[in-house]
Protein backbone atom coordinates (compact mmCIF):
# COMPACT_ATOMS: atom_id res chain seq x y z
CA UNK A 1 0.00 0.00 0.00
CA UNK A 2 2.93 2.53 0.80
CA UNK A 3 4.38 1.53 -2.43
CA UNK A 4 1.40 2.21 -4.42
CA UNK A 5 0.64 5.86 -1.98
CA UNK A 6 4.40 6.66 -3.36
CA UNK A 7 3.85 6.34 -6.86
CA UNK A 8 1.21 7.87 -7.14
CA UNK A 9 2.20 10.90 -5.26
CA UNK A 10 5.45 10.71 -7.76
CA UNK A 11 2.94 10.35 -10.50
CA UNK A 12 1.21 13.64 -9.67
CA UNK A 13 4.43 15.74 -8.90
CA UNK A 14 5.66 14.91 -11.96
CA UNK A 15 2.33 15.44 -14.00
CA UNK A 16 2.44 18.98 -11.92
CA UNK A 17 6.00 19.90 -13.08
CA UNK A 18 5.07 19.14 -16.45
CA UNK A 19 2.70 21.50 -16.03
CA UNK A 20 4.62 24.02 -14.81
CA UNK A 21 7.02 23.62 -17.36
CA UNK A 22 4.03 23.97 -20.51
CA UNK A 23 2.93 27.43 -18.97
CA UNK A 24 6.15 28.74 -18.16
CA UNK A 25 7.61 27.47 -21.86
CA UNK A 26 3.96 29.22 -23.11
CA UNK A 27 4.38 32.50 -20.78
CA UNK A 28 7.91 33.11 -22.91
CA UNK A 29 7.31 31.61 -26.76
CA UNK A 30 4.11 33.51 -27.10
CA UNK A 31 5.28 36.89 -26.18
CA UNK A 32 8.59 36.33 -28.21
CA UNK A 33 5.68 34.95 -30.77
CA UNK A 34 3.59 38.44 -30.93
CA UNK A 35 6.69 40.94 -30.61
CA UNK A 36 8.48 38.91 -34.13
CA UNK A 37 4.87 39.22 -35.89
CA UNK A 38 4.57 43.15 -34.42
CA UNK A 39 8.18 43.69 -35.79
CA UNK A 40 7.21 41.65 -39.36
CA UNK A 41 4.17 43.78 -39.36
CA UNK A 42 5.90 46.92 -38.98
CA UNK A 43 8.62 46.40 -40.89
CA UNK A 44 5.99 45.35 -43.99
CA UNK A 45 4.21 48.80 -43.16
CA UNK A 46 7.13 50.80 -43.12
CA UNK A 47 8.10 49.62 -46.51
CA UNK A 48 4.77 49.73 -47.80
CA UNK A 49 4.39 53.80 -47.01
CA UNK A 50 8.11 54.30 -47.89
CA UNK A 51 7.22 56.13 -51.21
CA UNK A 52 4.21 58.23 -49.47
CA UNK A 53 7.31 59.28 -46.92
CA UNK A 54 9.68 60.28 -49.63
CA UNK A 55 7.26 62.75 -51.59
CA UNK A 56 5.68 64.01 -48.84
CA UNK A 57 6.17 67.49 -47.01
CA UNK A 58 6.30 66.31 -43.35
CA UNK A 59 9.32 64.19 -42.30
CA UNK A 60 7.23 61.26 -41.48
CA UNK A 61 8.19 58.27 -39.75
CA UNK A 62 6.11 55.45 -38.40
CA UNK A 63 4.85 55.08 -34.91
CA UNK A 64 2.06 52.17 -32.76
CA UNK A 65 0.67 51.31 -29.55
CA UNK A 66 4.43 50.10 -28.49
CA UNK A 67 5.69 53.76 -28.97
CA UNK A 68 4.71 56.68 -26.33
CA UNK A 69 1.15 56.93 -26.19
CA UNK A 70 0.09 59.61 -28.93
CA UNK A 71 -3.02 61.31 -30.22
CA UNK A 72 -4.16 61.86 -34.13
CA UNK A 73 -3.93 65.55 -34.64
CA UNK A 74 -7.14 65.30 -37.01
CA UNK A 75 -9.51 62.90 -35.11
CA UNK A 76 -7.56 63.03 -31.95
CA UNK A 77 -7.97 59.11 -31.27
CA UNK A 78 -5.37 57.49 -29.76
CA UNK A 79 -3.03 55.89 -31.84
CA UNK A 80 -2.78 52.36 -32.57
CA UNK A 81 -0.93 52.45 -35.78
CA UNK A 82 0.13 55.90 -37.69
CA UNK A 83 2.86 57.96 -38.22
CA UNK A 84 4.45 61.53 -36.44
CA UNK A 85 6.52 64.37 -38.41
CA UNK A 86 10.38 64.77 -36.43
CA UNK A 87 10.06 68.47 -37.71
CA UNK A 88 6.56 69.40 -36.68
CA UNK A 89 5.26 66.89 -34.14
CA UNK A 90 2.18 66.55 -36.28
CA UNK A 91 0.67 62.63 -35.49
CA UNK A 92 -2.31 61.67 -37.96
CA UNK A 93 -3.14 57.62 -37.42
CA UNK A 94 -2.95 55.47 -41.22
CA UNK A 95 -6.92 56.31 -41.88
CA UNK A 96 -6.24 60.06 -41.34
CA UNK A 97 -2.28 60.36 -42.51
CA UNK A 98 -3.07 61.35 -45.88
CA UNK A 99 -5.71 64.11 -44.89
CA UNK A 100 -3.29 65.49 -42.14
CA UNK A 101 -0.19 66.16 -45.30
CA UNK A 102 -2.91 67.76 -46.90
CA UNK A 103 -4.67 69.94 -44.51
CA UNK A 104 -1.83 70.52 -42.09
CA UNK A 105 1.62 72.71 -42.46
CA UNK A 106 4.94 71.14 -41.90
CA UNK A 107 7.89 73.67 -41.03
CA UNK A 108 8.89 76.00 -43.59
CA UNK A 109 12.47 77.14 -44.16
CA UNK A 110 12.18 79.47 -45.85
CA UNK A 111 9.07 82.17 -45.84
CA UNK A 112 8.62 85.74 -45.36
CA UNK A 113 8.25 87.60 -42.32
CA UNK A 114 4.44 87.12 -41.28
CA UNK A 115 4.92 89.41 -38.45
CA UNK A 116 4.88 93.00 -37.57
CA UNK A 117 8.41 94.55 -37.21
CA UNK A 118 9.59 92.25 -39.39
CA UNK A 119 8.61 89.00 -36.75
CA UNK A 120 7.48 85.71 -37.14
CA UNK A 121 4.06 84.55 -35.89
CA UNK A 122 3.74 81.48 -33.30
CA UNK A 123 2.78 78.24 -35.56
CA UNK A 124 0.63 75.99 -33.70
CA UNK A 125 0.25 71.97 -33.71
CA UNK A 126 -2.15 70.48 -31.40
CA UNK A 127 -1.92 67.72 -28.51
CA UNK A 128 0.89 65.72 -27.88
CA UNK A 129 2.42 68.49 -25.78
CA UNK A 130 5.27 67.52 -23.17
CA UNK A 131 4.39 66.84 -19.83
CA UNK A 132 6.65 68.94 -18.33
CA UNK A 133 5.48 72.27 -20.09
CA UNK A 134 3.81 75.12 -18.83
CA UNK A 135 0.89 77.54 -20.29
CA UNK A 136 2.75 80.91 -21.00
CA UNK A 137 -0.56 82.84 -19.83
CA UNK A 138 -1.53 80.99 -16.95
CA UNK A 139 1.25 79.25 -16.10
CA UNK A 140 -0.27 75.89 -15.23
CA UNK A 141 0.88 72.33 -16.50
CA UNK A 142 0.30 71.36 -19.51
CA UNK A 143 -0.08 68.10 -21.16
CA UNK A 144 -2.08 66.56 -18.70
CA UNK A 145 -5.33 65.72 -20.31
CA UNK A 146 -5.38 63.18 -22.37
CA UNK A 147 -7.07 64.59 -25.23
CA UNK A 148 -5.61 67.22 -27.49
CA UNK A 149 -6.43 70.01 -25.38
CA UNK A 150 -2.92 71.96 -25.58
CA UNK A 151 -1.19 73.77 -28.58
CA UNK A 152 2.54 73.89 -28.93
CA UNK A 153 4.21 76.30 -31.36
CA UNK A 154 6.90 74.91 -33.52
CA UNK A 155 9.48 76.95 -33.41
CA UNK A 156 9.62 78.06 -29.76
CA UNK A 157 8.39 75.29 -28.40
CA UNK A 158 6.03 77.68 -26.34
CA UNK A 159 2.89 75.68 -24.89
CA UNK A 160 -0.62 76.94 -24.37
CA UNK A 161 -4.07 75.61 -23.21
CA UNK A 162 -6.67 75.61 -25.39
CA UNK A 163 -8.51 77.73 -22.96
CA UNK A 164 -6.04 80.42 -23.01
CA UNK A 165 -4.99 80.11 -26.52
CA UNK A 166 -7.97 83.52 -27.00
CA UNK A 167 -6.57 85.03 -24.29
CA UNK A 168 -2.75 85.65 -25.75
CA UNK A 169 -1.69 88.65 -26.93
CA UNK A 170 -2.14 88.99 -30.95
CA UNK A 171 0.85 91.00 -31.33
CA UNK A 172 3.04 88.93 -29.30
CA UNK A 173 5.61 87.16 -31.94
CA UNK A 174 7.41 84.09 -32.22
CA UNK A 175 11.34 84.66 -30.74
CA UNK A 176 12.29 81.17 -31.66
CA UNK A 177 12.80 79.99 -27.87
CA UNK A 178 16.12 79.12 -25.92
CA UNK A 179 18.07 78.48 -29.01
CA UNK A 180 17.02 81.99 -31.11
CA UNK A 181 20.65 82.25 -31.31
CA UNK A 182 21.23 78.89 -32.82
CA UNK A 183 18.28 78.72 -35.53
CA UNK A 184 17.79 80.08 -39.12
CA UNK A 185 14.91 81.60 -38.81
CA UNK A 186 12.89 81.07 -42.13
CA UNK A 187 12.93 84.67 -43.12
CA UNK A 188 16.87 85.12 -43.23
CA UNK A 189 16.71 82.51 -46.25
CA UNK A 190 13.85 84.29 -47.92
CA UNK A 191 15.79 87.18 -48.08
CA UNK A 192 19.19 85.57 -48.64
CA UNK A 193 17.30 83.96 -51.74
CA UNK A 194 15.78 87.73 -52.87
CA UNK A 195 19.57 88.93 -52.67
CA UNK A 196 20.99 90.45 -55.82
CA UNK A 197 24.51 90.58 -54.80
CA UNK A 198 25.47 87.03 -52.79
CA UNK A 199 28.13 88.86 -50.75
CA UNK A 200 29.29 88.67 -47.07
CA UNK A 201 28.53 92.01 -45.98
CA UNK A 202 25.23 91.19 -47.29
CA UNK A 203 24.87 88.59 -45.19
CA UNK A 204 26.15 90.36 -42.26
CA UNK A 205 23.27 92.96 -42.60
CA UNK A 206 20.59 90.61 -42.71
CA UNK A 207 21.76 88.75 -40.00
CA UNK A 208 21.24 92.68 -37.54
CA UNK A 209 17.80 90.97 -37.86
CA UNK A 210 18.20 87.93 -36.08
CA UNK A 211 19.95 89.36 -32.97
CA UNK A 212 23.30 90.12 -31.64
CA UNK A 213 25.66 87.35 -30.97
CA UNK A 214 23.69 84.90 -33.53
CA UNK A 215 25.87 81.92 -34.22
CA UNK A 216 23.73 79.23 -36.25
CA UNK A 217 24.43 75.43 -35.92
CA UNK A 218 24.31 72.54 -38.63
CA UNK A 219 24.00 68.88 -37.95
CA UNK A 220 25.73 66.68 -39.50
CA UNK A 221 24.82 63.25 -38.62
CA UNK A 222 26.29 59.73 -39.62
CA UNK A 223 23.19 57.16 -39.10
CA UNK A 224 25.18 54.57 -39.22
CA UNK A 225 27.81 54.91 -36.50
CA UNK A 226 27.95 53.50 -32.97
CA UNK A 227 25.00 52.89 -31.34
CA UNK A 228 22.40 53.50 -34.06
CA UNK A 229 21.16 56.74 -32.64
CA UNK A 230 21.87 59.14 -35.45
CA UNK A 231 17.87 58.50 -36.65
CA UNK A 232 16.50 59.52 -33.36
CA UNK A 233 18.52 62.50 -32.99
CA UNK A 234 18.09 63.95 -36.48
CA UNK A 235 14.64 63.88 -35.04
CA UNK A 236 15.28 65.59 -32.18
CA UNK A 237 17.67 68.43 -33.93
CA UNK A 238 14.41 68.63 -36.51
CA UNK A 239 12.19 69.68 -33.86
CA UNK A 240 13.99 71.99 -32.31
CA UNK A 241 16.11 73.84 -35.17
CA UNK A 242 14.97 74.66 -38.76
CA UNK A 243 14.69 71.36 -40.86
CA UNK A 244 17.16 73.19 -43.51
CA UNK A 245 19.79 73.24 -40.93
CA UNK A 246 20.26 69.08 -39.74
CA UNK A 247 21.66 66.79 -42.78
CA UNK A 248 21.79 62.88 -42.91
CA UNK A 249 25.17 61.98 -43.76
CA UNK A 250 24.15 58.83 -45.49
CA UNK A 251 22.01 60.59 -47.87
CA UNK A 252 23.96 64.01 -48.44
CA UNK A 253 28.25 64.35 -48.37
CA UNK A 254 29.36 66.80 -46.14
CA UNK A 255 30.95 68.81 -48.99
CA UNK A 256 27.28 69.59 -50.07
CA UNK A 257 26.05 70.18 -46.42
CA UNK A 258 28.31 72.75 -46.10
CA UNK A 259 27.18 74.81 -48.67
CA UNK A 260 24.65 76.26 -46.29
CA UNK A 261 27.90 77.99 -44.52
CA UNK A 262 28.97 80.11 -47.71
CA UNK A 263 25.27 81.61 -46.90
CA UNK A 264 25.65 83.00 -44.12
CA UNK A 265 27.94 85.42 -41.70
CA UNK A 266 31.59 84.98 -42.00
CA UNK A 267 32.96 83.14 -39.10
CA UNK A 268 29.55 82.58 -37.11
CA UNK A 269 28.87 79.35 -38.31
CA UNK A 270 28.99 75.96 -35.46
CA UNK A 271 28.65 72.45 -36.92
CA UNK A 272 27.90 69.62 -34.56
CA UNK A 273 29.25 66.08 -35.98
CA UNK A 274 27.25 63.05 -34.70
CA UNK A 275 29.37 60.05 -35.58
CA UNK A 276 32.11 58.54 -35.15
CA UNK A 277 36.69 59.79 -35.18
CA UNK A 278 35.84 58.41 -38.77
CA UNK A 279 32.78 61.16 -39.59
CA UNK A 280 35.01 63.62 -37.83
CA UNK A 281 37.66 63.46 -40.53
CA UNK A 282 35.05 63.16 -43.41
CA UNK A 283 33.78 66.46 -42.19
CA UNK A 284 37.02 68.17 -41.78
CA UNK A 285 38.21 66.95 -44.95
CA UNK A 286 35.38 68.59 -46.50
CA UNK A 287 35.93 71.98 -44.89
CA UNK A 288 39.75 71.75 -46.17
CA UNK A 289 38.05 71.77 -49.68
CA UNK A 290 36.29 74.96 -48.58
CA UNK A 291 40.03 75.84 -48.16
CA UNK A 292 41.46 75.40 -51.82
CA UNK A 293 37.91 76.66 -53.14
CA UNK A 294 38.77 80.02 -51.58
CA UNK A 295 36.22 80.12 -49.16
CA UNK A 296 38.22 80.67 -45.79
CA UNK A 297 36.05 82.93 -44.16
CA UNK A 298 32.93 80.94 -44.12
CA UNK A 299 35.35 77.85 -42.25
CA UNK A 300 32.56 76.68 -39.54
CA UNK A 301 34.03 75.59 -36.09
CA UNK A 302 33.73 71.91 -35.62
CA UNK A 303 32.05 70.45 -32.48
CA UNK A 304 31.32 66.36 -31.69
CA UNK A 305 28.38 64.26 -30.77
CA UNK A 306 29.71 61.14 -30.19
CA UNK A 307 28.46 58.31 -31.43
CA UNK A 308 31.51 56.05 -32.71
CA UNK A 309 33.03 53.27 -30.98
CA UNK A 310 36.61 55.00 -30.02
CA UNK A 311 35.76 58.42 -30.08
CA UNK A 312 39.51 59.42 -28.50
CA UNK A 313 39.31 63.24 -30.10
CA UNK A 314 35.86 63.72 -28.47
CA UNK A 315 37.06 62.79 -25.37
CA UNK A 316 40.30 65.26 -26.02
CA UNK A 317 37.92 68.49 -26.43
CA UNK A 318 36.11 67.32 -23.57
CA UNK A 319 32.65 66.31 -25.05
CA UNK A 320 32.95 62.61 -23.37
CA UNK A 321 33.56 59.10 -24.56
CA UNK A 322 30.02 58.37 -26.10
CA UNK A 323 26.85 59.57 -26.51
CA UNK A 324 23.91 57.20 -25.27
CA UNK A 325 21.35 59.88 -24.66
CA UNK A 326 22.10 60.62 -20.96
CA UNK A 327 21.33 64.16 -21.77
CA UNK A 328 18.74 65.76 -23.57
CA UNK A 329 19.89 67.55 -26.83
CA UNK A 330 18.50 70.69 -25.03
CA UNK A 331 21.83 70.15 -22.94
CA UNK A 332 23.94 69.41 -25.93
CA UNK A 333 22.72 72.89 -27.48
CA UNK A 334 23.53 74.89 -24.48
CA UNK A 335 26.84 73.58 -23.79
CA UNK A 336 27.71 74.24 -27.58
CA UNK A 337 26.55 77.90 -26.73
CA UNK A 338 29.18 77.70 -23.86
CA UNK A 339 32.09 76.06 -26.12
CA UNK A 340 35.38 77.46 -26.33
CA UNK A 341 37.09 78.13 -29.60
CA UNK A 342 40.63 76.22 -30.56
CA UNK A 343 43.02 75.58 -32.63
CA UNK A 344 43.84 71.68 -33.79
CA UNK A 345 46.63 70.52 -35.90
CA UNK A 346 45.73 68.22 -38.65
CA UNK A 347 48.14 65.78 -40.34
CA UNK A 348 49.31 64.34 -44.11
CA UNK A 349 50.32 61.00 -44.18
CA UNK A 350 51.64 59.88 -47.35
CA UNK A 351 52.29 55.81 -48.02
CA UNK A 352 54.30 55.45 -51.36
CA UNK A 353 54.40 51.20 -51.98
CA UNK A 354 58.35 50.26 -52.39
CA UNK A 355 58.41 49.44 -56.58
CA UNK A 356 55.04 50.86 -57.08
CA UNK A 357 57.10 54.05 -58.75
CA UNK A 358 54.68 55.30 -61.03
CA UNK A 359 52.20 54.84 -58.66
CA UNK A 360 50.89 58.07 -56.84
CA UNK A 361 51.69 58.18 -52.63
CA UNK A 362 48.60 56.78 -50.98
CA UNK A 363 47.48 60.47 -49.17
CA UNK A 364 45.34 60.35 -45.69
CA UNK A 365 44.53 62.82 -43.31
CA UNK A 366 45.03 62.62 -39.57
CA UNK A 367 43.60 64.38 -36.32
CA UNK A 368 44.19 61.64 -33.89
CA UNK A 369 46.94 59.22 -34.24
CA UNK A 370 48.89 56.59 -36.85
CA UNK A 371 49.96 53.60 -35.67
CA UNK A 372 51.70 50.21 -36.88
CA UNK A 373 51.13 47.20 -34.85
CA UNK A 374 48.95 45.08 -32.56
CA UNK A 375 46.14 47.87 -32.09
CA UNK A 376 46.32 48.40 -35.67
CA UNK A 377 45.92 44.71 -35.99
CA UNK A 378 42.86 44.87 -33.94
CA UNK A 379 41.42 47.23 -35.57
CA UNK A 380 41.71 45.42 -39.08
CA UNK A 381 40.25 42.40 -37.73
CA UNK A 382 37.01 44.17 -36.02
CA UNK A 383 36.68 46.31 -39.41
CA UNK A 384 37.14 42.97 -41.64
CA UNK A 385 34.33 41.15 -39.41
CA UNK A 386 32.26 44.12 -39.53
CA UNK A 387 31.79 44.71 -43.02
CA UNK A 388 31.01 41.31 -43.47
CA UNK A 389 27.88 41.46 -40.62
CA UNK A 390 27.69 44.93 -39.94
CA UNK A 391 24.20 44.47 -38.43
CA UNK A 392 26.16 42.38 -35.56
CA UNK A 393 28.17 45.49 -34.37
CA UNK A 394 25.41 47.73 -34.05
CA UNK A 395 26.24 48.53 -29.82
CA UNK A 396 29.35 50.01 -28.61
CA UNK A 397 29.58 47.43 -25.69
CA UNK A 398 29.34 44.46 -28.20
CA UNK A 399 31.91 46.46 -30.66
CA UNK A 400 34.17 46.86 -27.38
CA UNK A 401 33.95 43.49 -26.69
CA UNK A 402 34.51 42.35 -29.86
CA UNK A 403 38.09 44.29 -29.60
CA UNK A 404 39.23 42.51 -26.06
CA UNK A 405 38.78 39.14 -27.86
CA UNK A 406 40.93 39.99 -30.69
CA UNK A 407 43.61 41.64 -28.22
CA UNK A 408 43.63 38.28 -25.91
CA UNK A 409 44.09 36.47 -29.19
CA UNK A 410 47.10 38.79 -30.04
CA UNK A 411 48.54 38.00 -26.60
CA UNK A 412 49.02 34.55 -27.53
CA UNK A 413 49.90 34.31 -31.21
CA UNK A 414 51.98 37.62 -31.26
CA UNK A 415 51.41 38.46 -35.16
CA UNK A 416 53.57 42.02 -35.16
CA UNK A 417 56.62 40.89 -32.63
CA UNK A 418 60.20 41.93 -33.88
CA UNK A 419 58.92 45.54 -35.08
CA UNK A 420 62.29 46.82 -34.56
CA UNK A 421 63.98 44.60 -37.08
CA UNK A 422 61.40 45.34 -39.96
CA UNK A 423 61.13 49.01 -39.17
CA UNK A 424 63.39 52.46 -39.37
CA UNK A 425 61.94 55.43 -37.70
CA UNK A 426 63.31 58.69 -38.48
CA UNK A 427 62.14 61.96 -36.36
CA UNK A 428 62.93 65.27 -38.32
CA UNK A 429 65.01 63.49 -40.50
CA UNK A 430 67.48 62.08 -37.72
CA UNK A 431 67.28 58.06 -36.96
CA UNK A 432 65.98 56.37 -33.77
CA UNK A 433 67.38 53.30 -32.27
CA UNK A 434 64.25 51.10 -31.25
CA UNK A 435 63.99 48.96 -28.45
CA UNK A 436 62.22 45.41 -29.05
CA UNK A 437 58.56 46.47 -29.98
CA UNK A 438 55.89 45.54 -31.54
CA UNK A 439 53.84 48.55 -32.34
CA UNK A 440 54.58 52.27 -32.73
CA UNK A 441 51.57 54.93 -31.87
CA UNK A 442 52.38 58.44 -33.76
CA UNK A 443 49.74 60.54 -31.45
CA UNK A 444 48.47 64.12 -32.20
CA UNK A 445 46.08 64.29 -29.45
CA UNK A 446 45.80 62.82 -25.96
CA UNK A 447 43.62 59.72 -26.06
CA UNK A 448 44.34 56.66 -27.57
CA UNK A 449 43.06 53.31 -28.17
CA UNK A 450 39.23 53.74 -27.60
CA UNK A 451 38.99 56.21 -24.01
CA UNK A 452 42.82 55.48 -22.85
CA UNK A 453 44.10 58.89 -21.04
CA UNK A 454 47.81 58.76 -21.97
CA UNK A 455 50.64 59.06 -19.24
CA UNK A 456 48.02 58.59 -16.89
CA UNK A 457 49.77 55.02 -15.70
CA UNK A 458 52.49 53.71 -13.71
CA UNK A 459 55.43 54.60 -15.21
CA UNK A 460 58.55 56.63 -13.68
CA UNK A 461 59.08 58.91 -16.15
CA UNK A 462 56.25 61.91 -15.79
CA UNK A 463 55.20 63.73 -19.39
CA UNK A 464 53.82 66.29 -20.57
CA UNK A 465 49.97 66.09 -21.85
CA UNK A 466 49.83 66.22 -25.93
CA UNK A 467 48.84 70.02 -27.32
CA UNK A 468 46.63 70.39 -30.08
CA UNK A 469 48.05 73.23 -31.56
CA UNK A 470 51.89 73.43 -31.48
CA UNK A 471 52.57 71.69 -34.85
CA UNK A 472 54.22 68.49 -32.70
CA UNK A 473 53.86 64.78 -32.50
CA UNK A 474 54.55 62.62 -30.12
CA UNK A 475 56.29 59.28 -30.89
CA UNK A 476 55.34 56.68 -28.36
CA UNK A 477 56.31 52.44 -28.45
CA UNK A 478 54.40 49.58 -27.21
CA UNK A 479 55.46 46.08 -26.57
CA UNK A 480 52.78 43.73 -27.44
CA UNK A 481 48.71 43.61 -27.11
CA UNK A 482 49.45 42.69 -23.05
CA UNK A 483 51.78 46.21 -22.78
CA UNK A 484 48.29 48.04 -24.69
CA UNK A 485 46.38 46.04 -22.45
CA UNK A 486 48.41 47.50 -19.18
CA UNK A 487 47.98 51.07 -20.53
CA UNK A 488 44.47 50.72 -20.71
CA UNK A 489 44.12 50.05 -17.38
CA UNK A 490 46.54 52.68 -16.74
CA UNK A 491 49.56 50.07 -14.76
CA UNK A 492 51.68 51.49 -17.52
CA UNK A 493 52.64 53.90 -19.81
CA UNK A 494 53.81 53.29 -23.33
CA UNK A 495 57.92 54.20 -24.40
CA UNK A 496 58.12 57.62 -25.20
CA UNK A 497 60.56 57.71 -28.33
CA UNK A 498 60.54 61.25 -29.19
CA UNK A 499 58.36 64.42 -30.34
CA UNK A 500 59.10 65.67 -34.04
CA UNK A 501 57.40 68.28 -36.57
CA UNK A 502 58.24 65.45 -39.26
CA UNK A 503 57.99 61.74 -38.88
CA UNK A 504 58.75 58.70 -41.22
CA UNK A 505 59.07 55.61 -41.10
CA UNK A 506 60.32 53.06 -43.55
CA UNK A 507 58.73 49.19 -43.63
CA UNK A 508 61.65 46.84 -44.73
CA UNK A 509 59.77 43.75 -44.99
CA UNK A 510 56.55 41.89 -45.19
CA UNK A 511 53.19 43.31 -44.74
CA UNK A 512 52.02 45.46 -41.84
CA UNK A 513 48.51 46.44 -40.24
CA UNK A 514 48.27 50.20 -39.79
CA UNK A 515 45.90 52.49 -39.10
CA UNK A 516 44.66 56.26 -39.31
CA UNK A 517 42.55 57.52 -36.97
CA UNK A 518 40.90 53.75 -36.54
CA UNK A 519 41.00 53.19 -40.81
CA UNK A 520 42.75 49.93 -40.63
CA UNK A 521 44.43 48.72 -43.93
CA UNK A 522 47.22 45.81 -44.35
CA UNK A 523 50.49 47.15 -45.62
CA UNK A 524 53.80 46.03 -47.64
CA UNK A 525 56.79 47.35 -47.99
CA UNK A 526 56.70 51.07 -47.74
CA UNK A 527 57.56 54.77 -46.75
CA UNK A 528 55.35 56.34 -44.54
CA UNK A 529 55.82 60.55 -44.14
CA UNK A 530 53.57 62.21 -41.54
CA UNK A 531 53.68 66.44 -42.18
CA UNK A 532 51.64 68.79 -40.71
CA UNK A 533 48.52 69.68 -43.49
CA UNK A 534 46.81 72.45 -41.55
CA UNK A 535 44.48 73.59 -38.57
CA UNK A 536 41.00 72.87 -37.44
CA UNK A 537 38.91 75.39 -35.74
CA UNK A 538 37.22 73.04 -32.85
CA UNK A 539 34.54 73.82 -29.92
CA UNK A 540 36.22 72.82 -26.09
CA UNK A 541 33.73 71.66 -23.74
CA UNK A 542 35.02 71.98 -20.00
CA UNK A 543 35.20 69.24 -18.30
CA UNK A 544 35.51 71.35 -14.74
CA UNK A 545 31.90 72.34 -15.25
CA UNK A 546 28.83 69.22 -15.67
CA UNK A 547 25.67 69.11 -17.00
CA UNK A 548 24.36 69.47 -14.06
CA UNK A 549 26.00 71.31 -11.67
CA UNK A 550 24.48 73.76 -9.41
CA UNK A 551 25.23 77.36 -8.73
CA UNK A 552 27.95 76.47 -5.95
CA UNK A 553 29.49 73.55 -7.93
CA UNK A 554 29.77 76.04 -10.63
CA UNK A 555 31.95 78.59 -8.42
CA UNK A 556 33.68 75.75 -6.86
CA UNK A 557 34.83 74.20 -10.20
CA UNK A 558 35.97 77.77 -11.40
CA UNK A 559 37.92 78.77 -8.62
CA UNK A 560 39.72 75.08 -9.55
CA UNK A 561 39.85 76.24 -13.28
CA UNK A 562 42.09 78.82 -12.37
CA UNK A 563 45.03 76.99 -11.34
CA UNK A 564 44.90 73.65 -13.10
CA UNK A 565 47.93 71.21 -13.18
CA UNK A 566 49.60 71.18 -16.61
CA UNK A 567 48.92 66.93 -15.87
CA UNK A 568 45.35 66.45 -13.54
CA UNK A 569 43.62 68.49 -16.36
CA UNK A 570 41.96 67.38 -19.04
CA UNK A 571 41.69 69.78 -20.99
CA UNK A 572 44.33 70.39 -23.77
CA UNK A 573 46.34 73.13 -23.18
CA UNK A 574 45.79 76.03 -25.69
CA UNK A 575 47.45 79.32 -24.77
CA UNK A 576 45.52 82.60 -25.37
CA UNK A 577 47.59 83.75 -28.32
CA UNK A 578 45.59 80.95 -30.24
CA UNK A 579 42.46 80.73 -29.75
CA UNK A 580 40.63 81.90 -32.09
Amino acid sequence: MCREGDEVQDDCGSREEWTLLFWTSVAVIVPVIITLWCSAQRSKRKTHMKDFFRKSKHGWHYTDLFNKPTYCCVCSQHILQGAFCDCCGVCADDLCLRRADRSLSCKEIMAPSSGPDGGMEHRWVRGNVPLASYCTVCKQQCGTQPKLCDFRCVWCQTTVHDDCLESLDDAEQCELGEFHSLIIPPHYLYHVNKLRRRQPDEYSKLASSCGSGWTPVLVLANTRSGNNMGEALLGEFRTLLNPVQVFDLSELTPSKALQLCTLLPPGSVRVIVCGGDGTVGWVLDAIDTMKLKGQDQFMPRVTILPLGTGNDLSNTLGWGAGYAGEIPVEQVLRNILDAEVVKMDRWKVQVASKGLYFRKPKVLSMNNYFSVGPDALMALNFHTHREKTPSFFSSRIINKAVYFLYGTKDCLVQECKDLDKRIELELDGERVQLPSLEGIIVCNIGYWGGGCRLWDGMGDEPCPPTRLDDGLLEVMGVFGSFHCAQIQVKLANPVRLGQAHTVRLVLKSSKMPMQVDGEPWAQGPCTITITHKTQALMLYHSAEQTDDDDEDDDESSASETESPTPHDSPRPPVPASVRA
